[in-house]
């Protein structure tokens, strides 16, 4: 059940600090989870998934879920002009109505945080990938001084990528200690931890790894980079739901969650909101607490919000193309 604000005082996380005291006693806590039921699992997003709504609903909806929605790029090929014609699109998503709201968040390589935070100022947050993005392959010391420099150039939010490698091969420590790590070299700026949930196997193991990820501090747990396939499933946004609701009831500590890649279609985006709604709770659909990472999904919802307002239907080519 949604946790409320009647719920009964927690324990806190001071309740969990032997849990990540050595390699053994994390491992047992982890794995010492309830399991997923995966048909169960599987079967339930599925039932949310053919929820509907209608009208006035429908368009607030869309509205919320564009609020959601943290605006990405990463290529190779990003050019400054390229980016700063998606941070004005961030903030201005459609140019002819005034009354669309922004983006939360600009989600960019660290280098080009400079160029969006020039156009958005502290209108939209500005998301920097970091720690070796996408394979979180590379030494301790160039994961830290990737994160200080985006930071320092001006990111509110930084992605960074768990060693998938240290996790299946059972390395927990390693994994929490990371995350601590660049938690702390974040200083004020948020930390979305991202699992890669295609390459992590099974459900088991985005319910452990969306745990550990939160012991460890992390703000928000986001299931891919978009660079892997599956990325964002409903099933796994499930399972990352339950854990954040979870982890509230038990600590009162709350933690956001964030689907990326595969998301283009409004109405995939308002299956998850309907979702977040059903499985964490109402307190959680805000961009503070979810967001969607998207490139082509913003002209989506842009179009079936055309639709809406004026019975007609805009081809894609009626809005700039991410």
């Amino acid at each position: 059940m949604p946790v409320t604000a009647s719920t009964a005082p927690s324990p806190g996380l001071s309740a969990y600090a032997d849990v990540t005291a050595s390699e053994a006693s994390l491992r047992r806590f982890l794995h010492g989870l309830p399991g997923v039921d995966q048909v169960g699992a599987e079967a339930r997003a599925a039932g949310l998934g053919t929820r509907s709504i209608k009208t006035t609903a429908k368009a607030l909806a869309l509205d919320l879920a564009i609020t959601m929605v943290d605006l990405t790029t990463l290529e190779g090929q990003d050019t400054p002009g390229k980016v700063r014609a998606l941070a004005n699109k961030a903030l201005r998503p459609d140019p002819a109505d005034p009354t669309c709201p922004a983006v939360a968040a600009v989600c960019v390589y660290g280098d080009m945080v400079g160029v969006v935070k020039e156009v958005v100022g502290d209108k939209v947050n500005v998301a920097a990938v970091a720690t070796a993005f996408p394979s979180g392959r590379a030494s301790m010391e160039v994961k830290l001084a990737d994160t200080r420099e985006a930071v320092a150039a001006g990111a509110d939010e930084i992605d960074m990528v768990i060693d998938r490698g240290a996790f299946l091969a059972g390395r927990y420590l390693q994994v929490y200690e990371e995350i601590v790590a660049v938690k702390e070299a974040c200083g004020s700026a948020h930390l979305k931890v991202i699992f890669e949930t295609g390459e992590l196997q099974t459900y088991d193991n985005v319910r452990r790894a969306s745990w550990l990820a939160m012991l460890a501090g992390t703000d928000f747990i986001k299931t891919s980079t978009g660079k892997v396939q599956p990325a964002a499933t409903l099933p796994v946004t499930l399972v990352m739901l339950e854990a954040v609701r979870d982890f509230r009831e038990a600590t009162g500590v709350q933690i956001g969650v964030k689907p990326a890649g595969g998301i283009r279609t409004a109405k995939d985006a308002i299956k998850y909101l309907v979702m977040v709604n059903e499985v964490a709770g109402p307190d959680w659909l805000t961009p503070t607490w979810f967001r969607f990472g998207a490139s082509t999904l913003l002209n989506e919802l842009l179009m079936q919000r055309t639709k809406l307002a004026t019975g007609r239907y805009s081809g894609p080519d009626y809005f700039t193309l991410d």
